[in-house]
């Protein structure tokens, strides 16, 4: 799929969650606001578990994919599986759902994976195959992908909860507790987590990425909400606000290459030496 279309299906189920299930209940506190919005946070949690019972559950057998080679030859590659509960590159469920639904014809030819130490003697960098790379190397992975996409939601939803908390709560330091006490709470989760197996992983969104990059995105909404807010600095904040306000449209023209080309167009003595190159996006 696609960025965009993973945030439109997270926008679309979070939106028909605040439209369909809430209750009536007054908020006075915390309780009183995990009440009253128990049928979206029991959603959350009944999406988690399938997530879970999916990525964990299914079989993935073994499977092939080819590739182009000089000419108009393919060479095939054979990724040996036969397992459940795999989060490694080749193996697991995220990936085989993409294949039998999607078709693998349909999934992004250059995966973060190729990158990695496993695939790549120039890692971090995209560089030749070492002798002994792995036969996953080069197959097709969607890092946007259907089963993916599942925890996003459960993301936007956690970010629908932090925005009650401005709803049903008007003093500053009430506001601050009730996304302080869950974002640390996430956080400490999302470590436990990783530490006893279950790790953190971007391209997969695992239940420990989803609950550390909520948690940590909770803390930073906290603290720049003390310092603009509460204590009225608002001046140094002004540029994240305006990115805050125009986040898809910066997002789309970076995508085309747009905003990276106008940027490039301004440089000192000789074309390379530009503002992409001092930040270290482009040479």
């Amino acid at each position: 799929m696609g960025i965009l279309q993973r945030i439109a299906i997270a926008y679309l189920v979070t939106a028909l969650c605040q439209i369909w299930l809430k209750g009536d209940d007054d908020v006075d506190s915390g309780l009183d606001l995990i009440k009253r919005y128990r049928y979206q946070l029991l959603a959350g949690l009944l999406i988690t578990i399938t997530y879970m019972v999916l990525l964990y559950g299914t079989y993935v057998p073994d499977w092939e994919y080819r590739i182009s080679g000089p000419g108009s030859t393919e060479k095939t590659f054979t990724v040996k599986c036969g397992v459940r509960g795999d989060s490694g590159p080749g193996c697991n469920a995220v990936g085989m759902i993409d294949r039998k639904i999607l078709g693998i014809q349909h999934l992004y030819g250059r995966p973060v994976y190729a990158r990695s130490q496993q695939c790549s003697i120039d890692s971090p960098q995209n560089g030749p195959l070492p002798p002994d790379a792995p036969s996953w190397c080069q197959a097709p992975f969607d890092p946007e992908g259907l089963l993916s996409s599942v925890m996003a939601i459960v993301t936007c939803l956690i970010g629908l909860q932090y925005g009650h908390i401005i709803v049903h709560f008007q003093k500053h330091r009430e506001r601050i507790m009730h996304w302080l006490v869950p974002s640390f709470g996430m956080l400490v989760l999302a470590f436990a987590m990783d530490f006893f197996g279950m790790h953190m992983n971007k391209p997969l969104y695992t239940v420990s990425y989803t609950l550390c990059t909520a948690g940590t995105a909770g803390l930073l909404f906290a603290g720049i909400y003390t310092l603009v807010d509460l204590y009225g600095y608002r001046r140094p904040t002004i540029a994240m606000e305006w990115m805050g306000m125009h986040a898809l449209m910066i997002f789309v023209l970076i995508a085309c290459n747009i905003l990276p080309i106008f940027i490039h167009g301004f440089y000192w003595g000789e074309p390379n030496n530009n503002l992409l190159k001092f930040i270290g996006i482009r040479a």
